[in-house]
């Protein structure tokens, strides 16, 4: 198994290294002209298109039999057997402005379960990747989640329901709650990265209201292999089949949030 998960990690490295390299070479080349909406304030463009088509190029061609389920391209693929979930560019609002904070994210899941995680933090050349059982990694270092326990000295990341609007009432009360009893709150714009910096300890915790597979399956393996937790809402860890939310963080810091967030649901 383990020689099979080292095979699936070069794979999904080869293919998020060649999709960065695309990535950094456009960067600043798009103007508004050619940016397109799926959904309010959720930007596409041909860039996140053609690094898609080159990272399931890669991962077909080096592990047949398995499939690629994409955002731009192949959302609704079938998810039988080994498959890949992939975001050629998230954070493709950040990418647009010249914003250094998108990344590519590629996950191998077998029935709902992750077994390897890459995600490049594209303009900061770093890549991070996790193995089921085997740790989460930046660049060859291995990564640990914070120690942090106390609530009020925790730094938190968050995404805004900015394409999701009737979810705004219930976020502003969890971020009011959030902020008023944490160290501070931060709002990046690449859910990828902000669970890497959970799983790199520089986030102690992370919350979100909706979010996609491919946003989260490969930051997901990361934060847990960190000895970290990540659920939805309400606590199941199946976080790579549909769209919802998630709470991630240090065990502590977790266990926190997750409070929180049901006291905000409940009220």
């Amino acid at each position: 198994m383990k020689s099979e998960l080292t095979q699936l990690l070069a794979a999904a490295q080869l293919a998020a290294d060649r999709a960065a390299a695309f990535l950094r070479e456009q960067e600043g080349r798009l103007g508004p002209e050619s940016w397109s909406e799926k959904r309010p304030s959720d930007f596409v463009t041909e860039v996140d298109r053609e690094a898609e088509r080159m990272i399931a190029d890669v991962l077909l061609r080096h592990v047949p039999g398995s499939r690629v389920v994409g955002e731009e391209l192949t959302p609704d693929g079938a998810r039988d057997g080994l498959t890949w979930i992939v975001d050629p560019l998230d954070g493709t609002t950040n990418f647009l402005h010249r914003f250094p904070m998108y990344a590519v994210s590629i996950a191998a899941v077998e029935d709902r379960e992750p077994l390897v995680g890459v995600v490049v933090h594209v303009s900061a050349g770093a890549r991070y990747h996790a193995l089921k059982g085997g740790g989460a990694w930046q660049d060859g270092r291995r990564i640990a989640v914070s120690a942090v326990r106390e609530p009020r000295l925790a730094l938190v990341g968050t995404g805004f329901p900015y394409s999701e609007m009737d979810q705004l009432p219930l976020y502003q009360r969890q971020f009011e709650a959030i902020i008023r009893g944490s160290g501070g709150v931060r709002r990046p714009g690449s859910a990828a990265l902000d669970l890497c910096d959970v799983a790199a300890g520089r986030f102690d915790g992370f919350w979100e209201l909706a979010l996609s597979p491919w946003d989260v399956a490969a930051g997901a393996l990361l934060v847990r292999e960190a000895g970290g937790v990540v659920t939805d809402h309400d606590g199941n860890t199946d976080v790579t089949s549909h769209r919802g939310s998630i709470v991630a963080g240090n065990p502590a810091v977790y266990a926190w949030l997750r409070d929180v967030l049901r006291s905000m649901r409940d009220a």
